[in-house]
């Protein structure tokens, strides 16, 4: 069998002992994160990222060897297994390739050639392998064929005969895994995707429009194309076929499989060729090219998904501090929510400001009232219906505030994303039983401003709304790779132990579900942690839980002052004797940052602390407990812009970005409809990957472009007013046309299925 480790090693550019290092850490039961963070001299320093590839494709190939178990102990037991296959099969490397090479040998239903051999006609399917040669004796067919008539079996002429011979050789053509490969790879360099509109549904009445005459080739084919048409196919409103040379792939099975150079027998064997292509070729590797497209597409999509939600979880946070939180809404009013600096409800009430003046006034001085009682420092208004007007209103209602405070609360608005979602969720019926689902919209969008890694580790990462096509991807691999996004920003930020839900200590490394549930419990029971070592009294948390979670835990004012720092309880000792050196009592060491600058990590390093470490534990000392987020900034939305008909061409405007897809970004201008910066226009230069210009939560500045308030689209961009001209058409983008004719339809994605 392969040597998996030295694979990976090759694969992935890395020495043979980082490789083995990682996977015992792994099979030790280490978590990822804790890996790259605290076992650094182990790895030789590889991040997240590189570990994450590291551990797929080691489970991808110990899949793959115990399949080619199965498959060696199949064929063996079928008395078929010589040295040469055995060694084909054991060194092979991809699982489509090792299949192909199963193929011949797996055990299937009855099929043509299975009933040729049952009537005695492998012997002369074997004779006319042999005379397939350039130097054969010349041969009469009927005659080679005469033989073998055999009336009991149903061979009843020369012609019956010769059939089934060539349905013996044809299933072996079909199976010849180089021929499969071949005509694979053929399929994807020189196929073409094209649908078709079905009759049935007459022109502009799909949200398929672009797809009635379209065509793109297999190699170039993006993932929000492929993802697109395959979804117009199972909604039954289109056809996609893959199109291709069949010529070309008989001409190659030709070249390679006919040797003689009679007429007869040349004939005989090229229409055999012709019916194992289309009869038991042409289905099946059309469905693997099909599957391995989506596959493709499906990863592609899902690292966009991974890079927003990253983006969006680790999206500055206002602060822990006292918040209003506000779900708006017309006939039903707003939802007014207190929050306090630990995210605790403190109180809620509904006022009706969108009513009638009186309603008003009365909603106004509410509102002051609950500032002023509670010292609100943030005020959080949801984005949805009545969200602009609500804004509005607040902040003419804080302009009359008196006395004004020192400091003026912010308004901002934030995304309501998923807060229905979680409002109805067993995690908001547990923490709020007898509260509204409104309110506790208004009490998760208040927590969203204060902290939004810590609000949307409470939502399945699919609700929030920052993927691309999301239900028409893999969905058990969606799953996996958003939950370990989730994981990695968690551990990224750091976790307040006392403050944190148990839904977001169950991200932390080593921390269960379970684990996280009996934290709360014993913190609700006994009250703060005043240091990590209290872990250990909780109930099923044990040595190995402490060792992978207690860096990623942080406790504010406790009796460890390396409590509040990234520094792991393992090195504890290590910063005693740099505090013992610097002669600076232990609880100081963090206020010395200058102190700290000089020390020669050379004296510290031992056989399990090496400098990778020491430059961490330095690095943290300098700045304890920092949050490692940007600063907050928010977006100021335009006055007198609310709806999209407000809107007009030319406007520039402040936005934030919401979502992220292949084809450009979709930006929030305020007017409850976001709008589309095509990949075209998101920068004066030219742009391979919307990634690259804008993230998730980013502030932009945009300019309308276009506004279509019939179907609600807005398109905008973010080139300057020279470089996209007048009309706003790009100059600087190749085959701009075919591009731009993707923005319909993703629209249509965007905004249709799945919102």
């Amino acid at each position: 069998m392969i040597d998996i480790p030295s694979i990976l090693s090759a694969e992935l550019g890395l020495q043979s002992w980082q490789v083995q290092n990682a996977l015992q850490l792994f099979n030790e039961g280490g978590t990822l994160p804790f890996i790259a963070r605290y076992r650094k001299e182990r790895t030789g320093e590889m991040n997240e990222i590189q570990l994450r590839d590291l551990f797929d494709r080691f489970d991808y190939l110990t899949e793959l060897e115990e399949r080619k178990q199965a498959i060696l102990n199949s064929i063996s037991e079928q008395g078929k297994l010589t040295d040469q296959l055995r060694q084909t099969i054991e060194a092979c490397l991809v699982k489509t390739e090792l299949e192909d090479l199963y193929l011949p040998f797996k055990p299937k239903r009855r099929t043509r050639a299975t009933i040729a051999r049952e009537k005695g006609l492998e012997p002369l399917a074997e004779r006319l392998r042999q005379l397939n040669s350039p130097n054969a004796p010349h041969v009469i067919l009927d005659q080679e064929a005469a033989p073998f008539i055999n009336h009991e079996h149903g061979v009843m002429t020369t012609q019956d005969a010769l059939k089934g011979a060539a349905d013996i050789l044809a299933e072996e053509v079909a199976e010849r895994a180089g021929h499969r490969a071949w005509i694979r790879e053929f399929f994807v360099r020189e196929g073409a995707f094209a649908t078709k509109v079905k009759d049935a549904f007459p022109e502009g009445s799909t949200k398929f429009e672009m797809y009635r005459q379209f065509r793109v080739p297999v190699s170039q084919i993006a993932a929000h194309t492929m993802l697109a048409m395959r979804r117009g196919e199972e909604e039954e409103v289109l056809t996609l076929e893959l199109q291709f040379d069949e010529e070309s792939i008989l001409a190659y099975l030709d070249l390679h499989e006919v040797k003689t150079r009679q007429a007869e027998l040349r004939g005989f064997l090229q229409a055999m060729l012709r019916d194992a292509f289309q009869r038991l070729m042409r289905a099946s590797l059309v469905g693997e090219v099909r599957y391995e497209q989506k596959q493709r597409a499906d990863a592609e999509s899902i690292r966009t998904f991974e890079e927003n939600l990253r983006n969006l979880l680790l999206a500055s946070p206002a602060g822990m501090k006292p918040t209003l939180g506000v779900d708006p809404g017309f006939r039903t009013g707003c939802k007014l929510a207190v929050i306090d600096a630990t995210g605790q409800l403190l109180g809620y009430r509904t006022i009706f400001p969108h009513q009638s003046e009186r309603e008003r006034e009365a909603a106004a001085a509410a509102v002051r009232a609950m500032i002023a009682q509670h010292d609100i420092q943030l005020v959080a208004v949801g984005n949805g219906t009545a969200g602009r007007e609500t804004e509005t209103f607040l902040r003419e209602a804080l302009q009359s505030v008196s006395p004004q405070p020192a400091v003026m609360p912010a308004v901002v608005m934030v995304s309501e994303s998923g807060a229905s979602v979680y409002s109805a969720s067993e995690v908001a019926i547990e923490e709020f039983p007898d509260l509204d689902l409104t309110v506790r919209g208004a009490v998760s969008i208040g927590r969203r401003l204060q902290d939004p890694l810590a609000e949307l580790v409470k939502l399945d990462p699919k609700s929030i709304g920052v993927g691309q096509y999301q239900h028409d991807v893999d969905q058990r691999l969606l799953k996996k790779k958003l939950e370990e996004t989730v994981e990695a920003c968690v551990n990224h930020v750091g976790v307040d132990l006392n403050l944190a839900s148990k839904e977001l200590l169950s991200y932390v490394a080593g921390i269960t579900p379970n684990v996280a549930r009996s934290i709360v419990e014993h913190r609700n029971r006994s009250g703060a942690f005043r240091s990590r070592r209290q872990l250990l009294e909780v109930a099923r948390f044990g040595a190995k839980a402490f060792e992978q979670s207690a860096g990623f835990l942080r406790i504010r004012g406790g009796d460890e002052p390396l409590d509040n720092t990234a520094v792991h309880p393992e090195r504890y000792a290590v910063v005693e004797r740099i505090a013992a050196d610097l002669n600076v009592p232990l609880p100081q060491i963090t206020h010395v940052p200058e102190r700290l600058k000089s020390v020669n990590v050379q004296g510290y390093i031992t056989s399990d602390v090496g400098e990778p470490t020491l430059r961490d534990i330095l690095a943290e000392l300098e700045k304890p407990g920092r949050d490692p987020r940007a600063e907050f900034r928010y977006a100021s939305f335009a006055e007198g812009v609310k709806e999209i008909t407000d809107l007009k061409p030319g406007m520039e405007l402040e936005g934030v970005v919401t979502n992220v897809a292949n084809f450009g970004a979709f930006v929030d201008v305020g007017v409850h409809q976001d709008g589309l910066v095509h990949i075209s226009q998101l920068a004066d230069r030219f742009v391979n990957d919307p990634k690259t210009v804008v993230r998730v939560g980013q502030v932009v500045k945009v300019r309308v472009l276009e506004v279509n308030e019939k179907l609600r689209r807005i398109s905008l961009t973010m080139r300057s007013g020279q470089a996209s001209g007048q009309s706003g058409t790009p100059r600087n983008r190749p085959a701009e046309s075919s591009q731009r004719q993707f923005t319909v339809d993703d629209l249509k994605a965007k905004f249709g299925k799945g919102r």
